[in-house]
Order: structure tokens, then C-alpha cells, then sequence
């Protein structure tokens, strides 16, 4: 199931993009459109993690150099029915957490320094719990491809903006038309992508909870991770990969319009929903 849903994001996806194609050139247009979200499928699908990973400068740990955390992520995984992920830690003070990969069977973890060194053990293992259920399903690779597709259809709406206010072919679609169409599907591209993010994150910590069996640990570990988040912001922290982390690295620096279209919900919101799962589990 979770592998329809992640064909069908990405479809979904694409196709708008390819939409944008045929509006703006026609069937060339759609063609190139094509072509450039395939290829952008494929760098996402199969090196999207490999820069991530080495943008933040994290390095690969094992049993031996990093004991604890690793066995924290083995147990996790065993729990979870995934298989055992590479694990990496971010040089790095600020407190946050992600994974990457495109499927179960090429994934990893990374955690910052500052995130080991800030929660308990109990808390780690919430953290973790949260990210193994972003690997599990597949939220990581729906969340590569659509932030570049986004992006993309960003770039390509403004070209053609400036290109329908300049033009003075009488023949092309109505330039006011086009105008609009490319303020607006960029926005709608972002909606789409940031509600996708927000609606994982929401379904990866009920996962974690259901791994743990102890919501209380993510609860606990979500509030020093946004209190932390709030007085800093990482080293290297990019836009563009803001949506993998646990908590969003740039919440020191949103504002409340510009919460509008976070990548994560609020912790507020996260707690509450990990409350009622109390109940059940």
C-alpha cells in the first residue's frame, strides 16, 4: 500500500509538471517537460541521499566507534520489521535528526552531535522511532522528488512569466492568462509539497509511538528540539532539505505568515496527537 501511495504522489507530481509543459510550449513544451522530470526523478531516486548526507558532513558510525546510538537504531529497526539502516552522525551543536534513502533497503540515519548529546537515551530512541518510520514508508523519497519538482516548476513559471510580459507574438495564449497561471501553480506546487511533509511527519509519530509503545519519549525529546530550534539555526541548514529533519531547522526564523508553508506541523499540534495515542496503545 504505502508503495501505491508513494507511485501515486510522485505521478501526481509529475504530471502537473508536465501540465505546466503543454500550457506554456505546447506538445514541445510537454515533451521537454517530460524529460526533465524523468530526469529528475532518477538523480532524486538514486543520489538525493548521497548529497544530503555529505552536505551536512555527517559520517557513517558503527558498533565499535558509536555503541550506544547504534544499538539504539538496531533494536528499533528489528521492532519496526525494516532492515538494519546505515547510521551517521552531523558534526554539528544543534540539536536535530533525519533519514534519507530512497527505499527500506537503502536507507540511513543521521543524528547531530547536539541531539546526542541533548536527550536522554529514552528520548533518542523516540527520535529514531520517528525517522525508521519515515524509512518504512517511504516518506523521504516522496519528499526528494517533490521538494526538486516544486522547485522546478517554480523556475520554469517564472521564465515564462517574464517571457509572456516581454512577448509581442499576438499569436501565444492571453499574456495576463499566463501570468497568473504562473504565480499560482508554483504556490499550488508548494502547498502540495509542504502538505505532504506535514502529513508524514503527523503519520511517523504515530509510528514511532506504535515502535516504542511510549509516545512520552517523542513528546519529551519534540520539546527540547524546539526549544533548542528556536535560539539557532544549523550550519549548512538549506530550504531545500529543511522538510527531512525532525523538527524544522529554520523555526527560529519563521514568522507567523511564513508558518503558513512550513514543511512540519507545530510541536503543539505533534504533542497533542501523540496525547491521544496514549489512550490506545
Amino acid at each position: 500500500m504505502e508503495v501505491f501511495k508513494t507511485i501515486f504522489l510522485l505521478t501526481a507530481l509529475t504530471l502537473l509538471f508536465v501540465f505546466i509543459g503543454g500550457y506554456f510550449g505546447g506538445q514541445s513544451g510537454m515533451l521537454i517537460a517530460f524529460g526533465i522530470a524523468a530526469a529528475m526523478n532518477f538523480f532524486s531516486y538514486f543520489y538525493s541521499d548521497k548529497l544530503v548526507l555529505k552536505h551536512y558532513r555527517a559520517v557513517e558510525v558503527n558498533r565499535q566507534n558509536a555503541k550506544g546510538f547504534y544499538e539504539i537504531v538496531e533494536r528499533l529497526a528489528q521492532k519496526a520489521n525494516i532492515p538494519m539502516p546505515k547510521v551517521y552522525i552531523i558534526p554539528e551543536a544543534v540539536p536535530n535528526a533525519f533519514a534519507t534513502g530512497r527505499n527500506p533497503n537503502n536507507a540511513a540515519v543521521a543524528a547531530t552531535e547536539g541531539l546526542l548529546n541533548l536527550l536522554t537515551k529514552e528520548e533518542i530512541e523516540g527520535v529514531m522511532a520517528h525517522e525508521l518510520s519515515h524509512v518504512k514508508h517511504y516518506d523521504i523519497l516522496v519528499g526528494s522528488i517533490a521538494a526538486t519538482i516544486a522547485g522546478a516548476i517554480a523556475i520554469i513559471a517564472n521564465i515564462m512569466q517574464y517571457g509572456a510580459m516581454f512577448s509581442t507574438d499576438k499569436n501565444r495564449q492571453n499574456p495576463i492568462i499566463m501570468i497568473a497561471i504562473a504565480i499560482i501553480l508554483p504556490v499550488a506546487a508548494t502547498v502540495i509539497r509542504m502538505t505532504i511533509s506535514r502529513n508524514r511527519e503527523y503519520m511517523a509519530d504515530e509510528g514511532a509511538a506504535k515502535i516504542t509503545k511510549h509516545p512520552e519519549w517523542l513528546q519529551s525529546a519534540l520539546l527540547k528540539l524546539d526549544a533548542y530550534a528556536k535560539g539557532g539555526v544549523m550550519r549548512n541548514a538549506s530550504q531545500e532539505s529543511a522538510h527531512m529533519f525532525i523538527v524544522n531547522p529554520f523555526s527560529g526564523k519563521n514568522i507567523s505568515f511564513a508558518s503558513l508553508f512550513s514543511t512540519h506541523p507545530s510541536i503543539e499540534n505533534r504533542i497533542a496527537k501523540l496525547e491521544q495515542l496514549k489512550k490506545v496503545l
